[in-house]
């Protein structure tokens, strides 16, 4: 995964709308974030980005980040307690495999939107979407 290509061939409208289509099924709150840096521990940077981001602050506390640093050809996946609780670690596993496929292909927004699409699935068997559920978070990515 190439840093300049991967940033290059994002396509922002593309995922936001994945995210929308996939909240659509569910109360969880879905965000991908991307970072131009290097990130050595990227599970520990995706929980700070997870955390400064006030994605703990779902009602339902059922929020996932997707996070990607292409420079350092890593990326990582955090929920939330309710989905830790609930989804089980075949959620983590499907969600990283959907990715890792398409990211060694070059297609780096059809993996996100894979891995989205999943995980809207996943979310909406536990965390199905209820009357007056209100979009918590932003679906804009997240760059840093």
């Amino acid at each position: 995964m190439n840093k300049t290509t991967f940033i290059q061939q994002l396509d922002h409208s593309a995922i936001e709308s994945a995210i929308s289509r996939a909240e659509a099924l569910t109360s969880g709150e879905i965000r991908v974030a991307v970072t131009h840096e290097r990130a050595s521990h990227a599970l520990a940077t995706a929980q700070e980005i997870f955390m400064r981001n006030g994605m703990q602050q779902t009602k339902e506390r059922n929020a996932v980040l997707i996070f990607v640093a292409p420079a350092s050809q890593t990326f990582a996946v955090v929920g939330d307690e309710a989905v830790h609780e609930k989804c089980g670690g075949i959620f983590w596993q499907e969600l990283t495999n959907a990715m890792s496929d398409r990211f060694k292909a070059g297609d780096f927004t059809g993996g996100l939107k894979q891995a989205i699409e999943r995980a809207g699935s996943l979310l909406a068997a536990h965390f199905p979407r209820q009357p007056g559920d209100q979009d918590e978070l932003s679906n804009h990515v997240i760059e840093s």
